[in-house]
This record gives C-alpha cells, structure tokens and sequence, in this order.
C-alpha cells in the first residue's frame, strides 16, 4: 500500500468513524512508518497484501479489500471498536 492508498483509506475512515459517531486519530503511513510507529495503535488498517508484512505488532490487523467501499469499512471498524 502506498502512501496514495493510506491517504484514501484514511479519508474514508474517518468518514465512517463520523457516521459512526466515534472519534480516534487516522493517519496515513508507508508499511516503513506504521513499523516504527505501531505501539500506540489500537488498529491498523491495511490492504490484504501487506497484512504479512505487519504480523507481529501488537495493534489490531484490519485488511480492507475495498478502500473505497464504506459498508466494509463501517463493518470491519464497528467490529474491531464497539
């Protein structure tokens, strides 16, 4: 996932949170960045060919087939956070 896909995902993220009416803190990282960065992470959200590469960090690995549907978002989020 590039920095292009973070930043889509993190929009609509952040949309969906607003439906759902949570607030958290989304950002938008490269794989070398939530890396370094994860320890403070509740979850991460990822597409499904990168989730190899983040095994191991102690968030939640959340693998989003459709960055831009956010029905799957909504339901993988409202999962992992009510």
């Amino acid at each position: 996932m590039g920095i292009g896909t973070s930043v889509l995902l993190k929009i609509n993220a952040e949309k969906v949170l607003k439906m759902l009416d949570l607030e958290a803190t989304v950002d938008a990282a490269d794989i070398a960045t939530v890396r370094k960065m994860s320890f403070d992470a509740q979850i991460i959200l990822t597409t499904p060919d990168l989730v190899d590469q983040l095994q191991g960090l102690q968030a939640e690995i959340i693998p989003i087939q459709r960055v831009f549907d956010l029905e799957e978002l909504s339901t993988k989020l409202s999962k992992a956070l009510l």
